[in-house]
């Protein structure tokens, strides 16, 4: 069959525009990443941990469960989970459980079965069980990586006992000698440092090379300040937050050393070693000039540290950002400014993150005026030649619009258009499009922007690895 000119130029248009619309289908509804959720398949939260995941849509942010999700954590109370670099493997930090069954655990009732379970993360992102490690200390909290991918870190609450390294360290017949050598008291938490096979995803212990025991050998962790809430990595070191919460958001202190303080290592990517950058702690205060006694977080974003704090102050603010940059030995300098104080719609801030190019930076809150409808998320803008932090117009952007409730992490998807909380407070993963011109986060369109979770969310991680 012959065609003429007219009829060749009608059909060539014809298959352009539809190889045109085929590619531009197939482009826009592509899956752009992974999210994994930590939780409990039950409403208490010593319960039998588990990870959920879900597809991102790329066209419009909607969440999709995976095939062979949720699967089991390895253990009970999970709270923190890593997904390395390149997205090979996921590590879940299973705290455990009291005696009793339930969560609150203290040096003089640990945490039983604590646990690093690691995942191998597979074709469509599904998540097989390979090994399980464990901390040096006891009540693991916090569980971060390196840069690399090639160390991974564990907070612990309580350090072991030198008289009984089995059993937690206590101030009267089980001190622990190098928290009294290095940090002058006679009970500490302690930093577990872990190497990682690249190929395998296996942990091995990185023994202390500054510290050695009676016997000779290595110290197997790294002490840090009693009563550690947090830690993070931040240019070249390793920050903790610690110290004994006041009474109350309300209740304000007044004495330095009973306020919380950052105690920095200066960390070694080469062989995963902590050595001290300052031989005392750090004692940081709010915006009034006290002692901070309810922080919450220590972050590190847009190469900048951020404290988040609960306290109740007396101009009646609920809650505050306190920004620092990192000076030599690991100092940290207030930004000029200081403290912000968080939206006066909000109190227990729980993390942060700022959106890819640095001009917003995003807090979760895990409650407002009610647990279920005032926990939200502020928008701040980012400065961009002082890094001040002013609060963006519309925010916050509250659970009854779409955030959920109780949020307990907050990430970007990897093709930076979205930004999801994992809720306790719901039992949800929640989603919102993120206006890279005004900062604001809008509902989605084509979903209600929130899907349900077999129980109580702990945390979350993203990964852009969908082969």
């Amino acid at each position: 069959m012959k065609f003429r000119k007219f009829g060749k130029t009608v059909l060539t248009a014809a298959l352009s525009s539809a190889i045109v619309f085929s590619l531009s289908s197939c482009v826009r509804s592509f899956t752009s990443g992974y999210v994994y959720v930590t939780g409990t398949v039950t409403a208490q939260p010593s319960g039998a941990g588990i990870i959920s995941g879900f597809k991102i849509n790329n066209n419009n942010g909607k969440l999709t469960a995976m095939d062979g999700l949720p699967v089991a954590s390895g253990g009970a109370n999970p709270v923190r989970a890593v997904l390395l670099t390149g997205g090979n493997f996921v590590y879940v930090l299973n705290r455990g459980a009291n005696s009793s069954g339930g969560s609150v655990c203290t040096a003089t009732i640990p945490c039983e079965n604590p646990n690093i379970t690691e995942f191998a993360v597979g074709g469509n992102g599904i998540l097989t069980p390979q090994n399980t490690f464990y901390t040096q200390g006891f009540n693991p909290i916090r569980l971060i990586s390196d840069s690399t991918g090639a160390y991974l870190l564990a907070l612990d609450q309580v350090a072991p006992g030198t008289t009984d390294p089995t059993s937690p360290s206590n101030s009267t017949t089980n001190q622990n000698a190098y928290c009294k050598s290095q940090l002058g008291t006679p009970t500490c938490g302690d930093i577990t440092v872990f190497s990682i096979n690249s190929t395998t995803g296996r942990l091995s212990l990185v023994t202390n090379a500054q510290l050695t025991s009676s016997t000779g050998s290595q110290v197997t962790y790294f002490p840090v300040p009693t009563n550690p809430i947090d830690f993070t990595m931040a240019s070249g070191y390793v920050m903790t937050l610690a110290g004994t919460p006041s009474a109350s958001p309300t209740t304000v202190v007044t004495t330095p050393a009973l306020g919380q303080t950052v105690y920095p290592y200066t960390y070694n990517s080469t062989n995963g070693q902590l050595s001290e950058s300052q031989s005392t702690v750090q004692y940081i205060t709010n915006g009034l000039g006290n002692p901070v006694g309810q922080g919450t977080a220590i972050v590190y974003a847009s190469a900048k540290i951020y404290i988040l704090d609960n306290e109740i102050l007396a101009n009646g603010v609920p809650g505050q950002i306190l920004p620092y940059t990192v000076g030599t030995n690991g100092a940290l300098q207030s930004l000029v400014g200081g403290a912000v104080a968080d939206d006066a719609s909000q109190t227990n801030p729980v993390y942060l993150m700022a959106e890819s190019k640095a001009k917003y930076l995003y807090v979760a809150n895990q409650q407002g005026a009610n647990i279920n409808d005032g926990a939200g998320i502020v928008a701040y803008v980012i400065d961009p030649t002082s890094s001040q932090l002013s609060e963006d117009s519309g925010s916050p952007f509250l659970a009854a619009s779409g955030t959920g409730a109780s949020p307990q992490c907050i990430l970007e998807d990897p093709s930076n258009q979205y930004i999801y909380t994992a809720n306790a407070g719901d039992s949800t993963v929640t989603g919102r499009v993120l206006d890279p011109n005004s900062g604001a986060l809008t509902p989605m369109q084509g979903w209600p922007g929130q899907i349900g979770i077999n129980g109580p969310a702990t945390w979350c991680v993203v990964t852009g690895r969908t082969n």
